[in-house]
């Protein structure tokens, strides 16, 4: 579709619709690492989510670019709201009863 193109017959154009848009800047996570105490930024690609039926089995993780190590941290509702809004992948964990 070329940008002078209308849908639908509504009259609007592909550039007047997009008219005003900014890109958007990728959203980051500071984290740090436990093991070797690194502290640094992480895209929501690099981050994992797993929400469970408990707080003990809600916890997000991630693999430390300095030194290797996976870390998985709790993750409460606040981290929770924080990394669903920012993208990170998400499992959610169901109970076997």
């Amino acid at each position: 579709m070329s940008e002078s193109a209308t849908s639908g017959g509504s009259g609007v154009s592909v550039a007047s619709a997009f008219a005003g848009m900014r890109s958007v800047n990728p959203v980051v996570f500071k984290a740090g690492c436990p093991d070797c105490r690194g502290s640094f930024e992480l895209a929501a690609g690099a981050l994992r989510l797993a929400i469970g039926a408990t707080s003990r089995t809600t916890f997000y993780s991630f693999t430390c670019p300095d030194c290797g190590a996976s870390v998985r941290k709790p993750a409460g509702e606040r981290i929770v709201e924080l990394l669903t809004g920012g993208g990170v992948r998400t499992l959610r964990l169901h109970s076997t009863l």
